[in-house]
């Protein structure tokens, strides 16, 4: 066990708890409060070179627990505590990573910082495969070390403890989830600027105000996912966060990684903060997420990169409707009739996919019959050209609640209903 210390950001820890404090951290986004503004979490610096070691132990503060290597950490976690351990710049060698990797898959409790002299692609792809949540360099602002260490703490403080006894009762409402078998839609296009997120956020948002079940939002557009600024919210934890999780994934856990839309009650599962961690997700891990999602939610609408990649193919597999993207201009529509030949031939059953023309008013002499003719696929829907979406994208709010009568808005309504059986329709509307 790692010997009492007190921890870097203010405040103490024994064998038994620890914290790192809020305060002195740069500001983030606070951990869910349980009663105190700390987080329970101990601090390691591993580093060969003595210097270089004070030297990070001392832009962390005066608590974090010294080690020489990689093994004498090792030596000394029981598992008890959660921990989050600096690397210094002789645990980026290759071999140094192999161990690291190891550790890290026994210690679910354990989270990794790396601090290396030179950051290059290469060593940062990596650091990421080998489960090191961030990677910074030495000469780096004190404050960004700060700030990486309290986001590891925040997401290891997120995640149940493995308990030692049988668990009492939660009052936790996440801990008591319905179970259900939700409707996952993957919303693709195959060229981008076609208006694919502004889609998947709005019919997500439309399916939680019109069916009153809980519906999630997952941006799979890993490296450049924009669907937490356009609702403009702050998340604490991303897609990253439940692939480190997956061993222990289940619908309380997700749940508690989600960001929840205030303004209509819709679930958020971010893209990774930064395109470096986009290596972490694979297909399966994505697939597993949304499975687990749809045990707990009525929709899980999903927003997708605008090409094809193992990734997007396992999710078209695994949904129930496929909801492709097509702009009115030529390039686009030539774009959208490969992605469909594609999907046929790839087996994909036709009936599940559906066909968007947005912008379908755009006076640029595309006729909305030929498009359908020469994509062999009759739309489901049209939405209009508006000035409204862009100003709704500028402002983060989406337009089924900026001008909910106007009639792109209307539009995606109509679209929204199309996934909700006819009773609950009806009932609906009584």
């Amino acid at each position: 066990m790692i010997s009492s210390v007190d921890s870097p950001l203010g405040e103490s820890w024994d064998d038994s708890e620890s914290f790192v404090s809020n305060r002195g951290a740069p500001e983030t986004p606070a951990a869910p409060q349980r009663g105190a503004s700390a987080i329970r979490v101990s601090v390691a610096v591993v580093e060969a070179d003595p210097p270089t070691r004070d030297r990070i132990a001392r832009q962390l503060g005066d608590g974090p627990t010294p080690f020489a290597s990689i093994e004498e950490l090792a030596g000394r976690l029981s598992g008890a505590v959660p921990v989050v351990v600096v690397l210094g710049p002789s645990c980026a060698a290759t071999s140094e990573l192999g161990i690291a990797e190891r550790l890290i898959e026994a210690h679910p409790n354990l989270g990794a910082v790396l601090v290396v002299d030179e950051l290059t692609t290469t060593l940062l792809q990596q650091a990421l495969r080998a489960g090191v949540r961030d990677v910074l360099t030495v000469g780096g602002d004190t404050e960004q070390l700060l700030g990486a260490v309290h986001r590891v703490a925040q997401s290891l403080d997120a995640t149940p403890r493995r308990p030692t006894a049988p668990a009492a009762p939660s009052s936790d409402p996440d801990s008591d989830l319905p179970e259900m078998n939700g409707k996952v839609i993957t919303v693709f296009s195959t060229k981008g600027g076609a208006g694919k997120s502004v889609i998947s956020t709005n019919l997500a948002i439309a399916l939680a105000q019109r069916t009153g079940q809980p519906v999630c939002l997952v941006d799979a557009d890993l490296q450049f996912g924009d669907v937490a600024v356009m609702l403009k919210l702050t998340p604490h934890h991303t897609l990253v966060d439940a692939v480190n999780s997956l061993d222990r994934l289940d619908a309380a856990l997700l749940s508690s990684l989600l960001v929840t839309h205030e303004q209509s009650g819709l679930r958020v599962l971010p893209a990774p903060l930064e395109p470096a961690f986009a290596d972490q997700v694979g297909a399966s891990e994505m697939v597993q997420i949304v499975e687990c999602l749809r045990s707990f939610c009525g929709y899980v609408v999903v927003d997708t990169p605008a090409y094809f990649n193992d990734l997007v193919l396992g999710l078209v597999e695994v949904s129930d409707n496929v909801v492709m993207v097509a702009g009115m201009d030529i390039p686009n529509i030539k774009n959208v009739k490969i992605g469909l030949q594609t999907l046929r031939l790839l087996n994909t059953p036709m009936e599940k996919l559906m066909l968007v023309l947005n912008r379908s008013n755009s006076k640029v002499k595309l006729d909305i019959g030929e498009v359908e003719r020469t994509l062999q696929v009759k739309a489901d829907a049209l939405v209009p050209s508006d000035v409204l979406v862009p100003q709704s994208v500028n402002k983060g709010v989406p337009v089924v609640l900026h001008a909910p009568k106007s009639p792109v808005a209307r539009s995606i309504q109509q679209l929204a209903d199309q996934f909700i059986p006819v009773t609950a329709n009806s009932k609906r509307r009584r």
